[in-house]
């Protein structure tokens, strides 16, 4: 949508005080009517709907829940409520659009006081329910009335998302920079101070190997499967591959991690110092370095042979690292917990005491299928645990994302959540900020095509981190983070996303934008 177009669409949407002043005091020569909805994806039944309620008034109102209490399914509301109010406003039978912040439309009834309130045709079935007679007590409270809508041609919007979802996500990202008010050329210029940042990421390093080879065929006696070794390739994965993306994107970083005293160790060290890493490994001949080798034919990931000791630290190791953290100069410090000796419930909080005060504190926790707890990193100013992590941490398998993401927040007493979703995308949830209602921005998955998903979330932490660090933004910081994490998962392997190849789809998506709103002039 063009600017002009923009403006005269938000024109209409208002806040119920604008509306009561608009409509003004009872009895109207104009009558008012409100249909009240979530309208998550406008389709034929809403406006038919729509149409017949604006057949029996002069003004017709168009309310919407807030993202904020919606609970009907996972992943809702699908389109944000800025983008579900803008929808509606762009319809000329809607005269004016209001987000209603409360649970129900009782409030908002009572303040704006249309002349009548719409209501669908499934609400006339059966008995009144306790919501609905809630509403009527209100109308009749200062003279309204309520009216029921017919119904023959019903569609669910649940349905239309879950089968065929609309794809919306450059105008997800467009809406998120638009609350900023921001655009694309703010986030080049994040990604532009990142020479300028200093990152001490602490973590288990592993080494990932894909195996390829090709099937031969099974054992005639045994369940055997046989395969031909065709080629092996080795990449530093964990804590070692978020250093690698920070330095790729051009800050300065230092590493501190715990290695074996093999092969391994000296691949690792090699590579990460080649990528320009600093490295602060600390030797522990008791234990291998942790290697991760996937066993892959025809591009189907047949079987994953772990070499690790997940064994705790010793006290000796853990008061290296803190003295590492403590005397090494860092805007920002990254956790990268893969659970794999270094971080445990007992050299945690050590780790944390350590950090310096200066530093801006980001926690990534990993669970697997090992054990690990993200509400451990309290008071951090970032942590990016997926659904799964999340749902680990609280103990919650019901609670809609949103909720969930509330509730990690909340336990976690941290300043700025991303929410990993796969391939949903990603949720934030920040603390709010003074005169801005957001607490929730959902932004789609920005991958074209899904190569290899593992390791997109090392991406996302490390990119993040940097937009944070750079611009204060945590929006600028969720989408700068999601666009990494899809570039990551369009390649084989753990690679660091390229700054180049992150311009290049910043430009394809403003690219497209653009056309966007050329063609809706």
């Amino acid at each position: 949508m063009d600017p002009h177009s923009r403006s005269l669409v938000s024109r209409k949407i208002k806040t119920p005080a604008e509306l009561a002043k608009i409509l003004g005091p009872g009895p109207r020569q104009r009558k008012a009517i409100m249909c009240h909805g979530v309208f998550d994806v406008v389709h034929p039944g809403h406006v038919r709907h729509l149409l017949y309620a604006k057949s029996k008034a002069d003004i017709l109102i168009a309310s919407i829940t807030a993202d904020g209490h919606i609970k009907k399914a996972d992943f809702r509301p699908y389109v944000p409520e800025d983008l579900r109010a803008i929808n509606l406003a762009a319809l000329e039978v809607v005269d004016y659009v209001v987000i209603d912040r409360n649970a129900t439309p009782i409030d908002n009834l009572k303040i704006i006081q249309p002349d009548y309130f719409a209501k669908g045709y499934e609400y006339t079935a059966g008995e009144v329910l306790p919501k609905t007679q809630e509403e009527i007590e209100a109308l009749e409270s200062y003279g309204g009335e309520i009216i029921f809508t017919p119904g023959d041609i019903v569609y669910s919007s649940s349905r239309i998302i879950e089968d065929t979802p609309p794809d919306i996500s450059v105008e997800k990202l467009l809406l998120a920079l638009d609350g900023e008010h921001a655009g694309f050329s703010d986030l080049v210029d994040t990604l532009d101070g990142a020479c300028r940042v200093k990152v001490h990421v602490v973590g288990d390093t592993i080494i990932d190997t894909i195996t390829e080879t090709t099937m031969i065929g099974g054992m005639t006696k045994t369940p055997t499967i046989s395969v031909r070794l065709e080629e092996k390739q080795d990449f530093v994965g964990g804590a070692g591959i978020v250093a690698k993306h920070l330095c790729a994107a051009g800050a300065d970083v230092t590493f501190s991690t715990v290695l074996g005293d093999d092969h391994y160790k000296d691949y690792a060290l090699r590579d990460l110092q080649n990528a320009g890493i600093r490295v602060e490994a600390v030797v522990d001949p008791t234990r291998p370095t942790t290697n991760k080798n996937a066993i892959v034919t025809g591009g189907y990931r047949l079987l994953k042979v772990d070499t690790l000791d997940n064994r705790s630290i010793s006290d000796r190791i853990q008061e290296r690292l803190a003295l590492q953290i403590a005397g090494t100069e860092a805007d920002v410090v990254i956790f990268s917990d893969f659970r794999h000796g270094i971080f445990n419930r007992e050299t945690i909080a050590s780790l944390i005491d350590a950090i310096p005060s200066s530093a801006l504190r980001v926690a990534d926790s990993q669970v697997a299928s090992r054990w690990g707890n993200i509400l451990e990193y309290q008071g951090f100013d970032l942590i990016t645990p997926n659904e799964r992590e999340a749902r680990f941490a609280t103990g919650d398998q019901d609670s809609v994302v949103q909720y969930l993401a509330a509730e990690v927040h909340a336990g976690a007493r941290c300043k700025t959540l991303i929410m990993k979703l796969g391939s949903r995308g990603i949720l934030l949830y920040r603390t709010r900020k003074s005169g801005d209602p957001r607490t929730v921005v959902a932004l789609e998955s920005l991958a074209e095509s899904v190569v290899d998903p593992v390791g997109a979330g090392d991406a996302l932490l490390a990119y993040a981190s940097l937009a944070l660090c750079v611009s204060g933004n945590d929006v600028a910081a969720a989408i700068l983070g999601n666009l990494a994490a899809g570039l990551a998962c369009e390649v084989d392997g753990n690679q660091p996303v390229q700054p180049e190849a992150m311009r290049r789809r910043l430009r394809q998506l403003e690219n497209v934008a653009q056309f966007s709103q050329a063609e809706a002039v």
